[in-house]
């Protein structure tokens, strides 16, 4: 199931998630699909399809949940090519824009695309605007690991090539908020992504950052455990790590690519010889388990962070199952109302961030 890992505690108020139907690799199908699938599974959510109207409404006619869904007509799309700048002045029109505009005028509790991601930022940025108190915002991602909720959560992946000392404050503060929102964690370990954990190592900014999020770490209602290295990214010793957009970005892919040549590498040898295919079948359950664990659909989605609303960037690969679970993060984070709670968390770090974590006490949420 791509809704385990979630946590959703009951909410009367229905949620509204604002669909872009044209960015994803698949076409429109494949998003309907997963529409169709996180709609069964959320019989509280509707859903704003963002494109064509002409193109959609026939599948979404095929679809059991047609009633929940209303189609809002954009006939431009933004292209994967296409750059940022280019659909900041005449991205009007597209689904993507439409998209973010449903979350702005509140027509919607949280946006998801799967489109390119340059673009989806620099809208979402133009038009959602920076949080009060944030200077550059984030994507955060899952990513599998040794602890018991299986996954942890790693910022910024792309959203910015640079960081300063506050910059890497802000994230530990905004992470912390999405593994107790997303992953139901009271208190998220946070650590420092470094090139080493001995007090010595790293950049002067590094250093600067250790003290801040240490302070920080209080009146945040998160545990900060120091620097962390590469190893730890799916270790147990963490639930957040905080790093820079540019190195993020290189280890996000690098994992990525590395879970893709292991299993080329399985298939290869499991094929290799009529003595290791059957033990490929006798494996066969083993092999299925592990799928599940690695699978990257099933925590497709990353969370841009810091803005005056929630936008979720699925892959531009992702088939149904992966917009699927990109619907049921964001449903999830709709239902623990964490826009509202991440900007209580971020306004003001030395009263708001206070007031926040006393009401975790109460309520177990950010």
């Amino acid at each position: 199931m791509v809704s385990d890992i979630f946590q959703t505690p009951a909410r009367a108020k229905r949620i509204v998630i604002s669909i872009d139907a044209m960015g994803g690799d698949h076409g429109p199908a494949a998003i309907v699909a997963g529409l169709s699938v996180a709609a069964a599974k959320n019989p509280a959510t509707d859903f704003l399809l963002h494109g064509p109207a002409a193109t959609l409404k026939p599948l979404v006619a095929r679809s059991a949940h047609a009633a929940r869904i209303t189609v809002v007509d954009a006939e431009r799309v933004v292209a994967m090519d296409d750059k940022p700048s280019q659909v900041m002045r005449n991205g009007k029109g597209t689904s993507m824009w439409s998209t973010i505009e449903a979350v702005r005028d509140a027509q919607a509790d949280i946006a998801v695309s799967c489109g390119n991601t340059g673009a989806l930022m620099a809208v979402s940025m133009l038009r959602l605007r920076k949080l009060a108190g944030v200077n550059r915002p984030a994507i955060a991602c899952l990513w599998p690991s040794r602890n018991v909720q299986g996954f942890n959560i790693m910022l910024d992946v792309g959203a910015d090539i640079r960081a300063d000392a506050d910059d890497l404050r802000q994230y530990a503060m905004m992470g912390a908020s999405y593994a107790r929102n997303g992953l139901a964690l009271n208190r998220p370990r946070v650590g420092l992504l470094n090139v080493g954990t001995e007090d010595h190592k790293g950049r002067a900014e590094l250093h600067t950052a250790d003290e801040q999020i240490s302070q920080a770490a209080g009146r945040g209602g998160f545990e900060y455990v120091g620097f962390v290295e590469g190893g730890d990214i799916p270790g147990d010793t963490v639930d957040v790590i905080v790093t820079d957009g540019f190195t993020g970005n290189v280890a996000l892919k690098t994992g990525e690519g590395t879970a893709s040549l292991v299993g080329d590498f399985l298939r290869e040898a499991f094929r290799a010889t009529p003595l290791s295919r059957v033990a490929a079948v006798l494996a066969m359950a083993s092999l299925r388990r592990l799928n599940k664990r690695i699978d990257p659909r099933r925590v497709n989605g990353g969370v841009f962070l810091g803005l005056n609303g929630t936008v979720i960037k699925s892959h531009g690969s992702a088939d149904a199952t992966g917009v699927a679970a990109a619907i049921r993060l964001a449903v999830t984070l709709a239902e623990n109302g964490f826009t509202e709670r991440l900007a209580a968390r971020v306004a003001t770090p030395d009263t708001s961030g206070q007031d926040a974590a006393q009401g975790d006490g109460e309520n177990g949420a950010d």
